[in-house]
């Protein structure tokens, strides 16, 4: 090996690196400012099957990659936000949306023609344009806008890059007759493809890699690009039956989905391209130019999509015959950390938007759960109940073991390349877990000052106590109720509503502790009981006081 082919091996492999970097720093980029969009389009994927093909081709096309794509599908099905209905929509739709690349790299090689149209051209000119906006702008968004600029620009140095050091060795000989080998046999080229999807990872890559030699030597026939992109489509699903392993039934049966849409679909036009091209050999010979190959990569998946998407019922059926139940282990019931743990995806911190929303979710649920508590120890409060008592002690420890898994998720989060606004939501998280896990102390505070020690008398209030009480709870639950429902939908008018609660609360813990010293001092009842009166309504306010902040969290975010 020379020098030279040293060089050109080097150039080839930098310009891969520039390229792969391009493609996920402006993917990055257009995530930033799309954040919010993305994330209400989860809200879209109903039972609307069709609208499930346009959101996934959407999203694809966002983050430039199918199987990412099918990696957070698999890890909404593992959480519990989607089913395996709702993800067959989006898994056909991230086939389309991934072809993106392809059409950017063709522009990329319009070639000598069209020169001043060419985007390798403008290329260094956009690399500068990004690296000033990101460096000397204060504004988040124009940050946002160099990074896309950026990540843009050094996609399309890559392909020059790469395209310049692969021209001496296209033009050989034997480089024409290895494509017409990859070309002749239908099994090399998918094998090929497929090889080259795993390593990198990413079909585009593969695909984009295709387009440059084509572009560089036109010694790429039809049939070794049919083929080598048929084996990058089934590669591509690599990285989703990765990332399924340890993951419930149904995930892993949305990966299978996936694999099995593209086997079947390469499987059908292998065949029917094998023939084509026996029948016509001029016609697979004959070179095949970067947009050409964008076009058939186009072409070829949404003509699948539209043939399969009558079936796709049968695509959920065929995925639990390779997928078997387990029924036993399947109705098990789980306990609320092992659901917490389950639906707190790391998968799904590929996409920060989704990851947000995702953390919202497990806040608002274990919200839930010490609300429901709540209601468990006022109603032990108020009329003595032992089992109530016992069951508020389990659940409070569950609260306590859901902070440490949703604060770990957050720290997990709040590392990720966020915006301005989604790092103050997610500061806001942190501390929303906090005032629950502090709300659930005081719940079991509740609990233990009415708890009868063997060999304690039972604690029994006055009739005008336990109606005293029964009031200042009602106000307490609804402050809490409130503020997890600002929380779960983001609404002002609820938080507000918190507000008012809580000054109700205050004035009525001032208003009962007045009353009730005056019942003492008068001595209309036990002192013990009244000690455990005033404990009781101490212990409500402060549950207030935390309903108050995280309703704050809620405001401070508008």
């Amino acid at each position: 090996m020379t020098i030279k082919d040293l060089e050109n091996l080097f150039m080839f492999a930098g310009g891969l690196g520039m390229f792969l970097f391009g493609v996920h720093s402006m993917s990055g980029g257009v995530q930033k400012c799309a954040g919010e969009q993305m994330r209400k389009l989860l809200g879209i994927l109903t039972n609307n099957r069709f609208v499930g093909v346009l959101v996934g081709a959407l999203i694809t096309a966002v983050i430039q990659s199918s199987g990412a794509t099918t990696v957070m599908i698999i890890g909404f099905i593992n959480a519990g936000i989607m089913n395996l209905s709702q993800a067959v929509g989006p898994i056909m739709g991230a086939n389309i949306g991934t072809c993106i690349t392809a059409w950017i790299v063709s522009l990329g090689q319009l070639g000598d023609t069209f020169k001043t149209l060419s985007p390798s051209l403008y290329a260094p000119l956009i690399v500068a344009i990004g690296s000033f906006l990101l460096m000397f702008s204060k504004k988040e968004k124009k940050q946002t806008i160099g990074e896309i600029c950026i990540g843009l620009g050094l996609l399309f140095i890559g392909l020059d890059f790469m395209g310049d050091s692969a021209r001496s060795y296209t033009a050989l000989p034997a480089f024409k007759e290895l494509f017409a080998i990859f070309g002749a046999n239908p099994l090399l080229g998918i094998a090929l493809g497929f090889v080259v999807t795993v390593i990198m990872q990413s079909s585009s890559a593969a695909v984009g890699i295709l387009q440059t030699l084509a572009a560089s030597s036109g010694a790429v026939g039809i049939s070794a690009a049919v083929f080598i992109s048929f084996g990058s489509d089934i590669g591509s699903c690599s990285t989703a039956l990765l990332s399924s392993i340890g993951t419930n039934r149904t995930a892993k049966r949305a990966a299978m989905i996936h694999l099995l849409f593209n086997v079947i679909g390469v499987t059908v036009f292998s065949v029917i391209f094998t023939i084509l091209f026996r029948m016509f050999p001029d016609v697979a010979s004959h070179g095949i130019n970067s947009a050409g190959i964008a076009t058939f990569h186009t072409g070829f998946k949404v003509v699948l999509t539209i043939l399969m998407f009558p079936f796709a019922n049968y695509l959920v059926k065929l995925s639990g015959f390779f997928i078997k139940d387990e029924p036993e282990r399947e109705e098990e019931e789980k306990d609320e950390e092992t659901v917490t743990l389950q639906h707190l995806d790391s998968r799904i911190l590929k996409e920060p938007a989704f990851a947000i929303e995702n953390a919202i979710h497990e806040v608002v649920h274990m919200g839930k759960i010490t609300q429901e508590n709540m209601e468990r120890a006022f109603d032990a409060a108020l009329s003595y109940d032992k089992e109530k008592i016992d069951k508020v002690y389990e659940v409070e420890n569950t609260i306590n073991n859901m902070e440490k898994l949703i604060t770990e998720y957050l720290v997990k989060l709040s590392n990720l390349p966020l915006t301005e606004d989604q790092h103050m939501v997610v500061n806001d998280l942190f501390y929303s877990v906090s005032d629950i896990e502090r709300v659930g102390d005081h719940i079991e505070n509740v609990a233990e000052l009415v708890d009868v020690k063997e060999g304690t008398p039972k604690i029994e209030f006055s009739e005008q106590a336990l109606k005293d009480l029964e009031q200042i709870m009602d106000l307490v639950m609804k402050s809490f109720v409130f503020a997890m429902s600002a929380r779960e939908h983001s609404d002002i008018t609820d938080a507000t509503k918190v507000v008012k609660y809580e000054d109700m609360v205050d004035n009525m813990e001032e208003e009962l502790r007045e009353q009730h010293i005056e019942r003492l001092s008068k001595q209309l009842c036990k002192p013990t009981n009244g000690v455990v009166f005033l404990d009781i309504i101490s212990n409500l306010e402060r549950i207030s006081d935390h309903a108050y902040n995280l309703a704050g969290y809620v405001m401070s975010e508008e």
